[in-house]
């Protein structure tokens, strides 16, 4: 206390009360009930009032300090800019925040605003603030303030409120809103102008109106349900993150707005100091859960949102009910497994050729871009690959979890899809590993030479032997196989985001060289395929970096996709002698090569259910109880979720317990049997 000097620089004086207040909210040396950290916190705070009230020129000191710092501090930044982002940029703001984080925040002078957060760091400072009880709030309040500072916060509380309204105007009427808040109004009869008429208005009268308060209040509020429009538009035509970002920022200013005015009617009275106390820690929490990152969370929830909606009528050659859609995938992996028997002789060429990092990269993605665009014109289905419509198929049950039929169907759902991965897998594989069998015992009868020499066997094995990489190489390969089927979504997001489909179907040139119909059935054509293509050729890149990016940084980075790691094996057993198979480093290839398969699909399945998690607001008990449940059922069941279910007589043909357990088994009938 006796260190405050008042006759000090504004920025020596904050910093003297960015001290005392560390002080004041510093931990108790021993923890206990009694010295718990608010309760050490209020004792301070007593003490220090206490010692000044003894000490009388300290305390003239130290007052003449702190009111002299707050009456030279002006603008309204600590009302308008405590908690908002100062501009409604994706990568600025999280460019800005990774700098906080590296970088010591600065003062600046006269800046309340970053006065108030410097002295309460933490979010669990609000606690702090709110907590005070009457006694010491009085007892601060007298000590910091005086009548001159009390009329200096309402003239900045005013000018606060006139930044907001005109910023809230700025974004409300820009024509990125007014197209999605529907029918176009002129400027001047937006909800958003009148509220700048009236708040003026409001603002110019001597006293307190409580007319001109209440319309005020009723136009933010007409505000406010004119973002909820802007929302919903986003959920039928598609999300744009940037414009998520400024209708957050429009919805807290809006916010800030109706605190400022209840605020701002206090004043004079005798809750005044309270309302301040309130206001101070609803700015510090404001500004900690902005920090934490409230408006990035809620643009990409939206975004996985309208993924997992945008294919939500899809469920070809992803699910498998029953005997017949098994076979189905069956058949269209099979068509799949010749595409991948070429796709691991070419890798085998691309290997013997020891391209430069940058063409093998090429080599790689043109090799999976051929093979994977290959498989879709084909209607082959790949094993390990996810597909947009996984995410929505699992989030269609997330609203009925809090049923039993919910929860069932949900596990159904999951053990359907698993098992449309694994028919694909056997598929690919009863086609693919002969064909390069074949293959190579064709090149090695006509040729008279090996594809792989009797060193390279052995690199093969042991690059695909299970106590190795192969494990953390087969889940890096299923997370890509997931982001492919996020890049999926998120093009065709992107192409219902920004019409394409019309203008396509409208282009001058197509419609002059095709004719209107034909440009039409186009555009439909590529808004049905547009996520397929985008989906393959994003794995096909993700594919061919990851062993260019690996020798890049001089770790031996490889694919590990079940399927193509057997036709690898394949073409070493074929290469090598009689005795390959009676080698223990042959079967832990072989092990290697199951774990991978397994690896690739449960890796790309549970981050699809994550993101049908996310996107559906599942959190806390809700999302362990889905986890738990469904890790039971693999327990209980695994061939469920591996071969096609059972034909199952109907209740008529059944007779005594098998009657009964088909009927308990049967969806409109009540569980009997109860659940996990």
């Amino acid at each position: 206390m006796r260190r405050a000097a008042p006759f000090a620089s504004w920025i020596e004086r904050a910093h003297w009360m960015v001290e005392v207040a560390a002080w004041l909210r510093a931990e108790a040396p021993v923890w206990s009930e009694q010295t718990s950290g608010l309760v050490c916190a209020h004792r301070r705070t007593r003490l220090m009032l206490d010692w000044l009230q003894q000490d009388k020129e300290i305390r003239r000191l130290v007052q003449a300090t702190i009111q002299k710092t707050l009456r030279e501090a002006g603008g309204p930044e600590l009302f308008c800019g405590a908690g908002l982002s100062p501009k409604a940029n994706l990568l600025g703001e999280m460019t800005r925040r990774v700098g906080r984080l590296i970088l010591p925040g600065t003062l600046v002078p006269g800046d309340l605003s970053a006065l108030l957060l410097a002295m309460f760091p933490q979010e669990k400072d609000e606690r702090w603030l709110r907590s005070l009880d009457p006694v010491l709030r009085r007892r601060l309040w007298k000590l910091i303030a005086d009548d001159g500072i009390g009329h200096g916060l309402q003239q900045q509380i005013d000018e606060a409120l006139h930044f907001l309204v005109n910023a809230v105007v700025a974004t409300g009427i820009s024509p990125e809103m007014r197209q999605r808040l529907g029918p176009l109004l002129p400027l001047r009869t937006t909800p958003f102008m009148a509220l700048r008429r009236e708040l003026e208005k409001y603002l110019s009268l001597p006293g307190k109106d409580e007319g001109a308060m209440r319309s005020v209040r009723m136009l933010l509020a007409v505000c406010q349900a004119q973002t909820d429009k802007v929302y919903e538009h986003l959920d039928e035509y598609g999300v744009s993150v940037a414009l998520v970002v400024e209708v957050e920022q429009l919805r807290a200013r809006i916010a800030r707005m109706g605190r400022l005015i209840e605020l701002r009617a206090t004043l004079g009275e005798d809750g005044a100091a309270q309302a301040i106390q309130d206001f101070l820690a609803d700015r510090v929490r404001d500004h900690h859960r902005w920090a934490t990152g409230s408006m990035i969370g809620r643009s990409f929830s939206l975004l996985a949102r309208k993924v997992v909606e945008r294919h939500s009528g899809q469920q070809e050659h992803h699910i498998a009910h029953d005997r017949q859609q098994y076979g189905e995938i069956l058949r269209a992996g099979s068509v799949a497994g010749s595409m991948l028997a070429l796709t691991v002789m070419g890798m085998f060429v691309i290997e013997t050729t020891k391209m430069a990092g940058f063409f093998e990269l090429l080599a790689y993605s043109g090799l999976f871009g051929t093979t994977l665009l290959g498989i879709g014109l084909l209607g082959g289905a790949l094993a390990g690959r996810q597909s947009p419509v996984v995410a929505p198929i699992l989030a269609a049950r997330m609203g009925l979890l809090d049923t039993v039929e919910g929860l069932r169907g949900l596990l159904k759902d999951s053990a359907a899809l698993l098992r449309a991965q694994a028919a694909a897998t056997m598929g690919n594989l009863v086609v693919a590993v002969p064909v390069v069998v074949v293959i190579a015992v064709a090149v090695r009868a006509w040729g008279g030479v090996s594809l792989l020499a009797e060193g390279a066997v052995g690199d093969v094995v042991r690059s695909l032997s299970l106590f190795g990489f192969t494990p953390v190489l087969a889940v890096l390969t299923g997370l890509m196989c997931w982001l492919a089927s996020l890049a999926a979504g998120l093009a065709g997001n992107w192409f219902v985001l920004h019409r394409l489909r019309d203008a396509v179907a409208h282009h001058p040139g197509l419609r002059m060289l095709l004719g209107p119909a034909r440009a039409l059935r186009l555009a439909d054509w590529v808004a049905g395929h547009v996520s397929a293509i985008a989906g393959g050729l994003a794995l096909a890149v993700l594919l061919g970096m990851l062993p260019a990016l690996g020798g890049f940084f001089g770790v031996h980075l490889d694919i590990r996709h079940g399927v193509l790691s057997a036709g690898m094996l394949a073409v070493a057993a074929s290469s090598a002698g009689a005795g390959f198979w009676q080698e223990a480093s042959t079967w832990l290839a072989v092990a290697g090569v199951v774990a991978s398969g397994l690896l690739n699909v449960a890796t790309a399945f549970l981050c699809s259910l994550a993101l049908a998690l996310y996107a559906k607001g599942v959190r806390g008990r809700a999302r362990k109880m889905v986890m738990r449940s469904l890790w039971r059922r693999l327990r209980a069941a695994p061939l469920a979720f591996v071969l096609p279910p059972q034909r199952r007589p109907t209740p008529q043909q059944a007779r005594g317990p098998q009657r009964r357990e088909i009927e308990q088994a049967e969806p409109d009938r009540p569980d009997r049997t109860g659940t996990h």
